[in-house]
């Protein structure tokens, strides 16, 4: 049954387990990302291990990301995972052409919707703004908590409409979501959701309870039309399914929140951590827009926000693996990668190599005004043509939100708080991310 490793030839684990593979030292390593970080240290840029029965290579330098021929480069990667994770039919087979129509579709709901609903942002960002305005001077702000608030309440309008403009909806949308990222977050299933039927229950309550709504919205929109355009309208426009409908909303949903979240909670806290960069963005915020508000044209000229945003998904490791089906037989390097792998890219393992990334702990935008590092990150996903619809949306969302925050406050650390990770499907801070604020003058 093993006989296919020692045939691929690529350095790497023996299964530790018959059943599970590799799944125990995963597990024991509290992330994938922390195992693939162990395991590229010992074996090198090109590793092997097992997940369950299946062959998993896994992919830790940009070189050899250059190197990977992989038939089947039309996927968006994260989409992959998160569908395999709910168990929906992932366009991995079929028809290419149906599936690529359906991530152009996908991707136009994302840029429509953000354009008809740039105000709205604009909107939550104030409101965020005049929340922390009127706290006591040196009071402690949750980052984390304000940010999924923030990130809940844009995706959610900008995805399924105003019925969302009533909070109690978002508590509820965020309740559920909360029960299904606590499963899927981890971003392998360690078959310890099947052994414990009441977690089972409350995952499976909260899908259902979320793609009920999904469902209603939809019927609601169908056919009608409405003065602001958003992400379920462009799929009503296509001809997916009602599944596919529901499949991609909720994956928006899903990723866009908890993408928009942790880019926005780890972008103020880095600039916390540091002064000069946040009165350069200062600067460039002052010298672009003035006092007038952010409009779509101007993000553009927002290079050094830009670069902030790079060097943020970069030192975050933001979403730390990408995963595709090596559907047909590949190479990369000197070996042949066989049909039916699963291929990992660590980016995690990637964005802190420091022959790509000289200094790579230290956050250092500057780093992104040179165009070899644009290309990496591009290479990566987390920039130009490959990158994923959800982190355009984030950026995006992020940019509105530092251009509101920036202009009128000064961001500050909480001494003595030392920030731990944890490394999920998306990184996330460990604990609460605490700050404080102050008004400029």
């Amino acid at each position: 049954m093993f006989a296919s490793r020692q045939a691929s030839g690529i350095p790497g684990l023996a299964p530790t387990d018959e059943k599970d593979g590799n799944l125990p030292d995963i597990i024991s390593s509290s992330s994938l990302h922390e195992f693939l970080v162990n395991l590229h240290e010992k074996y090198g840029p090109l590793v092997s291990f097992w997940f369950g029965r299946r062959l998993v290579v896994s992919l830790g330098s940009i070189d050899l990301l250059k190197q990977h021929i992989n038939p089947n480069r039309l996927l968006d990667p994260f989409e992959t995972m998160l569908k395999s994770l709910l168990r929906y039919q992932s366009s991995l087979n079929g028809d290419t052409g149906e599936s690529h129509m359906r991530r152009k579709l996908y991707e136009n709901g994302v840029t429509k919707s953000l354009q008809s609903n740039f105000a709205l942002i604009q909107k939550l960002s104030e409101e965020l703004l005049a929340k922390w305005l009127s706290l006591p001077e040196a009071q402690h702000v949750p980052l984390c908590q304000h940010m999924l608030g923030f990130a809940m309440k844009s995706v959610t309008q900008t995805a399924m409409g105003s019925s969302f403009e009533d909070d109690q909806e978002v508590i509820r949308f965020r309740r559920h979501h909360d029960a299904i990222w606590s499963e899927i977050g981890k971003g392998f299933l360690d078959g310890s959701l099947d052994k414990n039927m009441t977690r089972k229950k409350l995952y499976e309550d909260a899908l259902m309870e979320m793609e009920s709504t999904l469902r209603k919205v939809t019927k609601e929109r169908r056919g009608r039309s409405f003065n602001r355009h958003i992400f379920i309208d462009t799929l009503l426009q296509g001809s997916l399914s009602d599944q596919q409908i529901l499949e991609d909303t909720m994956i928006f949903s899903l990723a866009g929140c908890i993408i928009t979240a942790n880019l926005c909670t780890w972008a103020v806290y880095f600039l916390t951590t540091s002064e000069d960069v946040q009165q350069n963005l200062y600067k460039e915020m002052d010298r672009v827009l003035g006092k007038g508000p952010i409009t779509h044209e101007k993000i553009e000229q927002l290079r050094y926000c830009r670069q902030v945003l790079c060097e943020t998904v970069r030192t975050a490791k933001l979403t730390p693996i990408a995963a595709q089906l090596q559907e047909l037989e590949g190479r990369v390097d000197q070996h042949t990668i066989p049909k039916e792998t699963l291929v990992l890219y660590a980016l995690g393992v990637m964005l802190q190599d420091s022959s790509s990334w000289p200094s790579p702990y230290k956050f250092d935008p500057e780093r992104f005004s040179e165009e070899l590092a644009m290309k990496n990150l591009s290479l990566l996903g987390f920039s130009g043509s490959q990158e994923c619809p959800e982190l355009r949306f984030a950026y995006m969302v992020a940019t509105v939100l530092l251009s509101v925050l920036v202009r009128k406050l000064y961001l500050h650390p909480v001494k003595g708080q030392v920030m731990e990770t944890k490394y999920e499907l998306v990184t996330s801070p460990k604990e609460e991310a605490w700050i404080t604020v102050s008004k400029r003058s």
